[in-house]
């Protein structure tokens, strides 16, 4: 049986709910060989993951998941092995991390006005260093009783459109790109079919990120729409770019599984070649 791994999980470091080191257990318990620690703008969790992962038997992968806009479009960045101390990368990271918790207080003050939340009701339970966002503000709502889950609170409240919605910085993406690769790392251009799009991502824009050095791109992924994906492969095939696969694990912030969807080994391995992670 080929050995199996999950490329984009999240931890209690940015907006999961499990922590690093239950991640790594329920990896080995679903017989994966290895796990992706991709927490949103943050490297916080990957001494955790580490040691977790070599306790369970397993392997770990260090990445992040890169907040990142092309043309006005949000456009996530997959970002493995990346060194976190690259200053270009680590400030861009720093000003992305400022932003969503100065987006996130506003949008807390917005609902103030017709939901009995505060800010503490958002805080009170978050480790240091954690990237605050609008999960942990739905979080926050569902625990009021106001919705039954995240999908809810996003649908009703928290979405673009929503008098209680406010932007957030995001990097360019050709730029995250290059910092990626600059930093050392190997960018991943994160389920570019997406269901909550109105549309795939653009192939102009697929161009600019492949000069830019992008190296692969998520395809097998639980919310990419299925009918977006025929045209995508034939992009990736045409622009020499890898294709991986992965769960999105939230814990109980989202429905997805870990492991539902996996990358082999060979993919595994490329990226640690070019990374150069030490195992």
């Amino acid at each position: 049986m080929s050995r199996r791994y999950d490329l984009h999980t999240h931890s209690v470091h940015s907006d999961g709910t499990t922590t690093p080191t239950a991640i790594a257990r329920e990896a080995a318990a679903l017989g994966l060989a290895g796990f992706a620690l991709t927490d949103h703008d943050t490297t916080d969790g990957w001494a955790e993951g580490r040691s977790a992962a070599a306790e369970s038997g397993i392997e770990f992968l260090p990445g992040m998941e890169i907040t990142t806009r092309d043309a006005g479009r949000s456009t996530h960045l997959l970002a493995y092995g990346a060194r976190p101390d690259a200053p270009e990368l680590a400030g861009a990271l720093r000003r992305v991390r400022d932003s969503r918790v100065g987006r996130a207080q506003e949008m807390v003050r917005r609902l103030g006005a017709d939901f009995d939340i505060r800010w503490h009701s958002v805080v009170e339970d978050e480790a240091a260093g954690r990237t605050v966002g609008r999960p942990h503000i739905a979080d926050a709502l569902v625990q009021a009783g106001y919705f039954t889950d995240r999908s809810e609170a996003f649908s009703r409240v928290l979405g673009p459109g929503s008098p209680y919605y406010v932007d957030t910085y995001a990097i360019d993406t050709a730029e995250a790109i290059r910092m990626v690769r600059d930093a050392g790392g190997v960018p991943v251009l994160a389920h570019p079919a997406a269901g909550r799009h109105s549309r795939s991502v653009d192939p102009a824009a697929l161009e600019r990120f492949v000069r830019a050095g992008l190296w692969g791109i998520e395809l097998d992924h639980p919310e990419n729409r299925s009918e977006w994906l025929p045209g995508l492969a034939r992009l990736a095939a045409v622009h020499g770019l890898r294709v991986t696969g992965a769960s999105d694990y939230h814990g109980a912030g989202k429905p997805n599984l870990l492991g539902e969807r996996t990358s082999p080994e060979a993919i595994w391995e490329a990226v640690r070649a070019i990374a150069a992670i030490p195992r």
